[in-house]
Parts: structure tokens; C-alpha cells; sequence
């Protein structure tokens, strides 16, 4: 097995009927905002929004035209998960691992200037989810492609300085985890993380996945679930933003039972101390 390597949980692709409400869920939930609509992903049928986690990014992706494949998984599943997308230091040079081993087919190759996109065919893959693995090359202008919490992210366009200054006014939220659900018939939640490690190179503890800013976590498969993104876990920076998101989600009947419901993800909030640790879980009482 090919060794594993820090690897970043980047970006998190969701899929909905509705953009325009995704938007509003997420900007005014959230207290985000939009750093890039992609006009590039017309080619495959589909508008898209990016919203910042910090330096991280939530996408949603919603078909203007018929028969595209996300329309095919929304009328399957509804509302949902879509894509993983890791950041590593070398995704061509785990592309090569990948496909010497034969474990995962490429369906989609783009290299640009000092990135690389790279995404897999999600059959045989556990967790329900389209795994993507990108790079950015190291370079005096961006030295720490990894560790830098705002740095470089291809696919938030041209304009640096733009979108990143949308991330630093983000940055009370942080990305810090999801949870991935297995197919019905799985329940090995320990193969599925293995699997990943395997493949994408990421460390894992048990049936969790270490990225190096979050954690993804596989749980076993149910009936009457379907297979995909179960949650996602975002932190807060400061109390009064932490309560003005139950607000919101409250005001919305947005709330579950231990989490709020939007987008058709569980979303869970931990309040954060001013070290960016977390001490809080959100109130199960929503």
C-alpha cells in the first residue's frame, strides 16, 4: 500500500433542485457568502455556487437542462451530498498510483497553471460520494499549498485577492468534519476508511478519515437510508454568532433533532474558543 500523506478536506460539493434557496440557506444560516459562481460547469449542464467555510468551501450545483447527472441523482436521492473534494501535495503522482493499481478510473482531468483537478469514478467506492483530488504546485506566491488556511483554491477562479479576502471575512466559521453513510448492504465501517486511505492516501483512525484541517467519518449502511453525505460539523468563532445561527435555523424550521436539517444534510455547530477549539456542541433542543 502506497504511503499515506497530509491531505486537506478542501471543499464539499452538495447538490439541490433549488439554487436560489441554497443560497439564502446557506449565506443567511451560515453568515457566509458566495466568492465564486463557475461558469465553466454550464458545459456539463449545471450553475453552481461557492460559499467559504474559512478557507474551505461549501459548493452546491443544481441541472438547468435535462438529463444531467446530477438531475438523474436528485431525482434518486433528492436534495444532497455530491462530491469530496481532497487537496494533497501530488495529485498526478497519486493519479499514477491510482491507475497502476487499477483501483479507481479518472473521469475527469484538468491541469492549469500550478493546479491539478482530478476527479474518480465513485462506483465501487463506499461512501456515496464522487472523490476528487486536486493540487496546487508550491511556489514563492504560495509556498504552503496544505497548510495555509487561506490559500490558493482553483476552483474558486482567477482572483486571489478577491476570494480570499471573502475568506478571512468567513473566517469565524471552520469546516471540522462529515460524516459519509454506507450503502444498505455495508456495514464495515473500518474497510470503507481503509479503502480511502488506500486509494487518496489519507490517514485514518479506525472508520475515520484524518485530514489535516477535519475528520471524515464512514457509518454503517441502513434500510431505510439512503447511501451519501450524512452531515457535515462546521465550527463557530464566538458565542454571539453561535446563537444567532440557532436563531436562524429556528426561525427557518430548519431545526432536527440534534441538528439542523438543510439541504438535506444534518448539520451540526460546535462553539469555538478563542484557541479554535471546540467546547460546545449545538443544543439538541432545536
Amino acid at each position: 500500500m502506497a504511503a499515506t500523506e497530509p491531505t486537506r478536506l478542501r471543499q464539499i460539493a452538495l447538490i439541490a433542485e433549488d439554487l436560489d434557496r441554497a443560497t439564502y440557506l446557506l449565506t443567511t444560516v451560515l453568515g457566509t457568502e458566495v466568492v465564486f459562481v463557475d461558469p465553466q460547469v454550464a458545459q456539463w449542464g449545471l450553475k453552481n455556487i461557492l460559499v467559504a467555510i474559512g478557507g474551505d468551501i461549501i459548493e452546491v450545483c443544481s441541472p438547468f437542462k435535462p438529463d444531467t447527472t446530477v438531475g438523474r441523482l436528485l431525482k434518486k436521492r433528492g436534495d444532497g451530498g455530491y462530491m469530496i473534494i481532497m487537496q494533497t501535495s501530488d495529485a498526478v503522482a497519486r493519479k499514477r498510483y491510482i491507475e497502476s493499481k487499477q483501483l479507481a478510473k479518472v473521469i475527469f482531468h484538468h491541469s492549469h497553471g500550478d493546479s491539478e483537478c482530478i476527479q474518480y469514478h465513485p462506483k465501487g467506492i463506499a461512501g456515496g460520494m464522487l472523490p476528487e483530488l486536486d493540487s496546487h504546485t508550491a511556489s514563492p506566491a504560495n509556498p504552503e499549498p496544505l497548510e495555509n488556511t487561506f490559500s490558493p483554491w482553483h476552483a474558486c477562479g482567477p482572483d486571489y485577492a478577491r476570494y480570499s479576502e471573502a475568506m478571512r471575512r468567513c473566517s469565524h466559521l471552520k469546516l471540522l468534519g462529515a460524516t459519509c453513510r454506507l450503502a444498505p448492504d455495508q456495514l464495515d465501517t473500518e474497510a470503507a476508511a481503509e479503502q480511502w486511505q488506500q486509494y487518496f492516501g489519507v490517514k485514518r483512525d479506525g472508520s475515520e478519515l484524518l485530514f489535516t484541517n477535519a475528520r471524515l467519518k464512514f457509518v454503517p449502511g441502513a434500510e431505510s437510508q439512503p447511501e451519501g453525505l450524512d452531515s457535515i460539523t462546521i465550527g463557530v468563532a464566538g458565542k454571539e454568532r453561535f446563537d444567532q445561527i440557532l436563531e436562524v435555523v429556528s426561525r427557518e424550521g430548519l431545526c432536527g433533532d440534534g441538528w439542523t436539517n438543510m439541504l438535506g444534510v444534518k448539520w451540526y455547530f460546535v462553539l469555538n474558543d478563542q484557541e479554535g477549539q471546540g467546547t460546545e456542541h449545538r443544543s439538541s433542543k432545536l
